[in-house]
């Protein structure tokens, strides 16, 4: 292991955690240390604002100037804030020339779902923001090579942990899981967590984001995709691979290795294999636009027997958008222009012969069902989305096994109450007598929208689980003068589409 890491003895490591609480050198001590525009410019990875809120010497001072802008202090200071002869021999710190002493790797306060205190450790540098700001190594590890580094958290790191599903259970497996934050995230409901990496260095950095956060240890084990889990069976598992479709695994955290998009078709296909029945996979992934293809028909083709999906785009670039996205992740823009545009130039290259014109961004969710008829749902919504969405996403596939149960007499049967922060709108010309459309809108999760009718709003208006949608229908249909059992033909469709998007909750017998 790379002298470059702390080796994190737990009595000590317990110390520190212990320092850094007392010191309140938390996500929210920050927060009031810094202020709202400081803290915000800080997971932006501009550090200014930061420094000029920290020119003092109290211990919360002294450590974001330590562990977060990566700046000396004197051997005293640190120890006021700090066990600091722990801290050296554990090589969190190192010292410097003369009385000083520098952090070896970024520690970052995070804040649990539940209001806990956690702290995510990453590479010097690498906390946010992809490695674009280690050009050649300078201000990173030394002597680690770029295509080792470990990053922090970052906008796909919050967003997965976001999105799975947090029932309690028995195994869960982060696959890729980097500085730990999945798996971190895991041990609090997961009675055994497993965390792979081909990285030797993630691997060790998420012992220590584990141990500094007090969480339970992980089964860390090195390998590529489910190689260092063959045989096993998890109920959940849950990846923020490396997705980036790159002409080149240059950069071991982003790049897979594997030509275009195979490396997130790889991991759904093999998914099923290592799920436990009624089990969860979610990633996060991009995917190629291919010419002459529709990118639903593509990503569904992906998905293996057994298994629902849901598949949702929240982005799409062109591919010269997001040549340019990675390249300064990378740091290639601080290369020389001829370098960097032979970069560019190899990026579209791949792009061309590949057919590919653009590129999407989404999650993608299986749930093993062993369904003959699986629900696969892949949609684009780029919309605000209320987080967390474990709870939405869980409800989801439990919508999908009630449709697939329920034909059109037994969901006429079933009552329905209208899911709460449901709200109506009715669209039209200023003054006319009649709205043009009725809109559902929910205020809460995926935040949807829906255009109804008529019938379709009055349903929904008088959904409160205390008749069934049979018998709404036919008071519906006396007030409008139409016939009972045509309204019930022509119905259940909307009702299912109802159900399906979450405006209508189905409700036990």
């Amino acid at each position: 292991m790379s002298t470059h890491l702390p080796t994190a003895d737990p009595a000590r490591t317990a110390r520190l955690r212990d320092a850094l609480l007392a010191a309140a050198f938390t996500a929210d001590g920050l927060l009031d240390l810094l202020g709202a525009p400081a803290y915000a410019a800080l997971a932006r990875s501009e550090t200014v604002p930061a420094l000029r809120a920290t020119r003092g010497d109290g211990p919360l001072e002294t450590l974001v100037r330590l562990f977060l802008l990566q700046r000396t202090v004197a051997y005293g200071q640190a120890a006021a804030a700090l066990p600091v002869d722990d801290c050296l021999a554990d090589g969190w710190l190192v010292r410097e020339d003369g009385d000083l002493v520098r952090a070896t790797v970024d520690v970052r306060p995070y804040g649990g779902p539940e209001g806990q205190d956690w702290w995510i450790v990453s590479d010097l540098g690498c906390a946010v923001g992809g490695a674009g700001g280690i050009a050649g190594g300078a201000g990173g590890p030394e002597g680690v090579e770029r295509s080792e580094l470990v990053l922090g958290v970052g906008g796909a790191s919050t967003t997965l942990a976001g999105i799975t599903v947090r029932t309690p259970v028995a195994s869960a497996l982060d696959l890729g899981t980097g500085s730990g934050i999945q798996a971190l995230h895991a041990s609090q409901h997961a009675t055994r967590v497993t965390a792979t990496d081909l990285n030797p260095r993630a691997l060790h950095i998420a012992r220590l984001t584990l141990l500094l956060s007090g969480a339970p240890e992980a089964d860390l084990r090195q390998g590529s995709l489910f190689e260092p889990v063959a045989g096993e069976t998890f109920d959940l598992i849950v990846s923020n691979p490396p997705f980036v479709i790159s002409p080149g695994a240059r950069l071991t955290y982003r790049d897979g290795g594997m030509g275009g998009d195979d490396l997130c078709r790889t991991l759904v296909q093999q998914a099923a294999d290592r799920l436990n029945d009624g089990g969860y996979c979610q990633l996060l992934a991009n995917w190629q636009h291919v010419e002459g293809e529709d990118w639903r028909e593509r990503l569904a083709s992906w998905v293996p027997r057994g298994c629902d999906a849901w598949i949702v785009q929240r982005e799409v670039q062109d591919v010269a958008q997001y040549a340019e996205l990675w390249l300064r992740d990378a740091g290639d823009h601080r290369t020389s222009p001829q370098e960097y545009a032979a970069r560019y130039d190899a990026w579209l290259e791949e792009f061309e012969a590949r057919k590919t014109k653009g590129v999407g961004f989404g999650w993608i969710t299986l749930r093993k069902t062993g369904a003959e008829q699986p629900s696969v749902v892949a949609e684009e919504w780029p919309h605000p989305v209320e987080q967390p969405l474990g709870d939405a996403v869980r409800a989801h596939f439990e919508r999908q096994d009630f449709l697939r149960s329920h034909d059109d007499a037994a969901l006429l049967a079933t009552r329905f109450r209208l899911a709460p922060e449901v709200v109506q709108e009715q669209v039209g010309m200023p003054g006319a007598e009649d709205p043009e459309h009725v809109v559902l809108r929910q205020n809460r999760g995926m935040r949807r929208a829906t255009k109804v009718d008529t019938v379709g709003a009055g349903f929904a208006g008088v959904c409160d689980g205390s008749l069934g949608a049979g018998r709404i229908l036919d008071a519906i249909a006396q007030l409008l003068g139409e016939d009972p059992v045509l309204l019930r033909d022509r119905t259940p469709e909307a009702i299912r589409l109802l159900v399906e998007q979450g405006f209508l909750m189905p409700l036990a017998d």
